[in-house]
């Protein structure tokens, strides 16, 4: 499945229409006033906040897709390696959420 790219042209559009301001529209994808402007102006959205984007203003099809997605990934049983212990990772980790097929 294909998610479609919100720009900060289209996010900001999507909040004036819903009569919301910064702080109160962006809240709800778990970031902060400022973070949400520059979004909206300079920055690139990130992933997670596109995924979230997706399920908030796709279809209902698409948004209940994706959640069904996202649950079947959940469900998977963990890859143990038997006798090794896999250290933490450190950094930025991959995300699963730029790649739902």
């Amino acid at each position: 499945m294909k998610l479609k790219t919100y720009t900060g042209e289209e996010a900001r559009a999507l909040r004036k229409k819903a009569g919301m301001n910064q702080q109160e529209f962006w809240q709800h994808f778990q970031t902060t006033q400022s973070g949400g402007s520059r979004y909206e102006s300079i920055r690139e959205i990130p992933a997670p906040v596109q995924l979230l984007l997706n399920i908030a203003f796709g279809t209902d099809a698409k948004s209940a897709a994706i959640v069904a997605k996202m649950r079947t990934l959940a469900k998977r049983p963990q890859k143990k390696t038997a006798g090794t212990a896999t250290p933490p990772s450190r950094g930025r980790k991959s995300s699963t959420f730029g790649v739902l097929p």
